[in-house]
């Protein structure tokens, strides 16, 4: 038997030299950036809500800076960048509020704000409550099945957690709290995307700002709607590039069996041009691959492509972050388009126009 794999992530966290990006990627950001393009132009006609609108994307935050591009709103979380700035879920919810008391102080009580699925991993205390949880729920997990409710499950599992860990799952929500506690996916990690990290800001927001406000410090007003934006992108029409590049990745594959090889991924590069100068070939499996914790014990797979933040995408989405925040520079983007010039119809992401193209 030969086997040879295709690039496929909603996340669009596979890809290396030789892997450009994922199949699919462009179809969901394009149909994600119609759907926040229209929030965009609603939120700047009433101008009286805030809008948090959370992305597919569990452990990359590719998704939402792609969108980010596309759009423009206030703020675009990016979960890498504050997992290298070790910042806290206070300190996330400060830089928030910040933004709304600063827009309140010219009149602007409303604003877009994106947020990426994973964003919960990434914050190092919720991270580390996570891991140690995930090797709990693996180890005591026939002990847990024959608890009957959850508040007994929470007790049994606040005895084993470090005790600062438990006293950080105590501090969350309730609702955050139990869907943490939730079944986890094939690889026993927690199910991030049934965890409400929207709402669970515009909580810690609402009651930080309702301080603020007793304290005479804030005489704005928040109004928060929630979002969830997963499912919707990842089965759509496919766009004019991935159609092409799917296209190129099959017939590829099948040259590579006709040829003998095996344990290769289809690799289709120079994606930035037109396909008739793609260039075709084959990677190792083996050569993406890293050990991983999954299901409390260390396995082989494919490493992440996580979003660089000293790469030239995130460094452009940065460089326009304060523009963004007071500006309102939104853009709406409308649906993908199949007629029309090549520019419009063929033209691949923003993110791989910035690392693959010519894009400054």
């Amino acid at each position: 038997m030969q086997v040879i794999g295709v690039p496929k992530t909603i996340d669009g966290d596979l890809k290396n030299d030789m892997i450009e990006t994922s199949f699919g990627f462009d179809t969901a950001t394009k149909i994600y950036s119609e759907l926040v393009g229209n929030i965009c132009r609603d939120v700047n006609s009433a101008t009286k809500y805030w809008h948090f609108i959370r992305l597919m994307g569990r452990s990359a935050s590719h998704i939402t800076m792609e969108v980010g591009f596309q759009t423009q709103p206030n703020i675009t979380l990016i979960g890498e960048e504050i997992l290298a700035k070790k910042m806290t879920l206070a300190d996330v919810v400060d830089s928030i509020v910040k933004l709304v008391v600063k827009r309140a102080e010219v009149g602007k009580n409303f604003g877009v704000i994106l947020v990426p699925e994973g964003l919960i991993e990434f914050i190092p205390e919720i991270k580390a409550l996570i891991k140690e949880l995930n090797d709990l729920l693996a180890k005591y997990e026939e002990e847990l099945k024959h608890l009957d409710t959850l508040k007994e499950k929470k007790e049994f599992v606040y005895k084993s957690l470090d005790p600062k860990l438990a006293e950080l799952m105590k501090s969350l929500p309730d609702g955050i709290e139990s869907q943490l506690m939730l079944d986890r996916d094939p690889h026993g990690n927690v199910m991030v995307s049934q965890i409400e990290t929207e709402k669970l800001l515009v909580q810690m927001a609402e009651e930080k700002l309702k301080n603020m406000k007793k304290a005479g410090t804030y005489k704005g007003k928040f109004s928060a709607i929630t979002h969830f934006f997963g499912y919707e992108g990842r089965c759509g029409f496919p766009t004019n590039f991935d159609t092409n590049y799917c296209y190129a990745l099959g017939y590829n594959a099948v040259v590579l069996i006709a040829n003998g090889f095996t344990g290769y991924m289809s690799s289709v590069r120079n994606l930035t041009k037109a396909p008739s100068q793609w260039l075709a070939g084959g990677v190792p499996i083996t050569m993406m691959m890293n050990i991983e914790r999954r299901k409390g014990e260390d396995k082989a797979v494919i490493q992440k492509a996580l979003v660089e933040l000293d790469g030239k995408p995130f460094k452009a989405l940065a460089a326009m972050r304060d523009k963004l925040a007071m500006d309102d520079m939104y853009l709406f983007p409308g649906p993908i388009q199949y007629f029309g010039p090549a520019s419009v119809v063929d033209a691949t992401t923003k993110t791989l126009q910035f690392e693959r193209g010519n894009k400054k």
